[in-house]
């Protein structure tokens, strides 16, 4: 059953550089710009990688200009994590996090857990496989919560 789309949602994984990017484009595409929509890593060591890039270029989804944050970083730029209706984790170390800084916030964390495609496949079309398997795995928890896409692709 669909649900209403909350006003903000904030995805977080471990770097802030495959899963957490990926779910914030597929979002966007999907459901438009009524939600604000937000990702962040525990860390920030790590740049957008390109398998991510790639897989959701197939989809028309751009994530070339993705800069990475962390949640630390987030909140040095002044954007207060009580400030999103919804927290998405896709990793075990995401939603630690998530739990430890909402612990005093009436905030929904909800974990999502989404395959971790890097160091897997031994080719590039394998690796670009796996990529595809996260990216997917995604797609099917949106869809799932919110419904099918409301913008084409």
């Amino acid at each position: 059953m669909r649900q209403v789309l909350p006003q903000s949602v904030l995805f977080c994984c471990d770097h802030n550089a495959v899963r957490s990017p990926i779910a914030e484009g597929m979002m966007k595409k999907f459901y438009g710009a009524g939600t604000y929509v937000q990702s962040v890593g525990v860390t920030n060591d790590m740049e957008i990688d390109g398998f991510s890039i790639a897989v959701c270029a197939e989809l028309g989804v751009e994530l070339s200009r993705h800069r990475s944050r962390s949640f630390d970083e987030m909140e040095q730029w002044g954007e207060d994590l009580s400030s999103f209706d919804l927290v998405l984790a896709l990793s075990p170390a995401s939603q630690r996090r998530a739990l430890e800084l909402t612990r005093f916030y009436h905030l929904e964390v909800e974990y999502w857990p989404i395959l971790d495609p890097t160091g897997l496949g031994e080719t590039r079309e394998a690796k670009l496989d796996s990529y595809r398997a996260a990216r997917d795995q995604i797609i099917d928890r949106l869809t799932e919560r919110w419904g099918n896409p409301v913008l084409k692709f």
